[in-house]
């Protein structure tokens, strides 16, 4: 059964407002720990490398850019203290990526900052409503892949 349309509603106008308002309180708390250079890319980023030092490559297609896309992240990581690169041992044509002192405790002050923002949000929002939200965001995240929507796994 087809569902009525409304051409009024604008879920697309919505989620880039959401985005934007998310990407500025996240730079807003970052700021207040002293980190005041945030920028929107971090945060996939940042999470990925602290789990080790991965390739530019590999670094670019886990967070869904080019390579050149990602080289210019590493060149900003790079110059803002928290990452370092060398070329890979094995394979010289590959650049490694790994995050400095100064870059773990920035991943670490962004995971908080995501921490706090999603509790935030959940204290604020029926556990259904954000469940619902959950699924329309994955269903659109797998239409822009062209596959199906991942499940959340059961927590419970």
């Amino acid at each position: 059964m087809p569902r009525e349309s409304n051409a009024n509603y604008r879920f697309g106008d919505l989620l880039a407002l959401a985005r934007l308002s998310w990407v500025g309180q996240m730079a807003e708390q970052l700021a207040a720990m002293g980190y005041h250079d945030y920028r929107r890319s971090d945060a996939a980023v940042m999470r990925l490398l602290q789990r080790g030092p991965m390739s530019i490559g590999r670094l670019g297609q886990a967070s869904g850019v080019t390579r050149q896309a990602a080289r210019k992240i590493v060149n900003g990581l790079e110059r803002r203290g928290f990452a370092t690169t060398s070329r890979d041992e094995s394979d010289s044509r590959q650049i490694n990526i790994r995050l400095t002192n100064e870059g773990m405790q920035y991943a670490g002050a962004v995971v908080a900052v995501i921490e706090r923002l999603n509790s935030e949000l959940s204290a604020r929002v029926d556990s259904a409503d954000l469940a619902t939200a959950e699924s329309v965001l994955r269903t659109v995240i797998a239409h822009a892949r062209g596959s199906q929507p991942q499940q959340r796994p059961d927590t419970r």
